[in-house]
């Protein structure tokens, strides 16, 4: 979850090209905003160019923060069931060092108990590997819901301002500057946990 900020400018940075061929078109006097259209960005809702900041958009979306919580709750459980071999497989050990110290196998038993050992350890590595698998895949497929929530909604929103580019924001990604007066981070935000809320209070 800690990098879905990134995931999410990924996917928007390649329009961070469009921005500077803009630039420099209008400098020109050659590109698209020549010719008495020297503004690609108009006052009020008419902007044909807004960013949202994401960083802040998930610290305060609630089903973002429904999403952590689902997968914070799997991994716990994930945790505890890893945790419960363990501690079979410690009692386990603990039980054969004991009765050889003891000497209450026989060498042909305590080889059969050693290899039992090593099974069940194998077999507790194996489970390792594929409760850390099904973990990424959990995170990985709440990360696709929720760039897909928002990706959707840009769309449903986009169509009563008609802007031509929504960026995303954020620190360390490829936006060195943006006027406050571009910022719709606000507007999207209420609406995607209104939609959300009303959808989750009527199921």
């Amino acid at each position: 979850m800690k990098y879905l900020s990134y995931i999410i400018n990924a996917i928007l940075a390649i329009a961070v090209a469009v921005l500077f061929y803009f630039h420099f078109s209008e400098k020109s006097g050659n590109g698209p905003l020549a010719s008495g259209q020297s503004s690609a960005i108009h006052a009020g809702k008419n902007f044909s160019i807004v960013y949202v900041n994401i960083d802040s958009l998930l610290n305060n979306y609630d089903y973002f923060h429904d999403l952590q919580a689902k997968f914070e709750d799997k991994q716990q459980e994930l945790e505890a069931e890893l945790n419960s071999r363990s501690r079979q497989y410690e009692a386990g050990a603990m039980d054969y060092q004991n009765k050889v110290q003891k000497g209450l196998v026989t060498r042909r038993e305590a080889a059969e108990l050693e290899q039992q050992l090593l099974a069940e350890q194998q077999n507790l590595l194996a489970l390792r590997d594929e409760l850390s698998m099904q973990l990424a895949e959990e995170e990985q497929v709440g990360n696709r819901k929720l760039i897909d929530k928002i990706m959707e909604y840009l769309k449903d929103y986009n169509r009563n301002y008609n802007y031509q580019f929504i960026f995303s924001n954020s620190f360390g990604d490829n936006v060195l500057f943006a006027n406050d007066s571009l910022d719709i981070t606000s507007s999207v935000l209420e609406g995607l946990n209104r939609v959300y809320n009303e959808n989750k209070d009527s199921k």
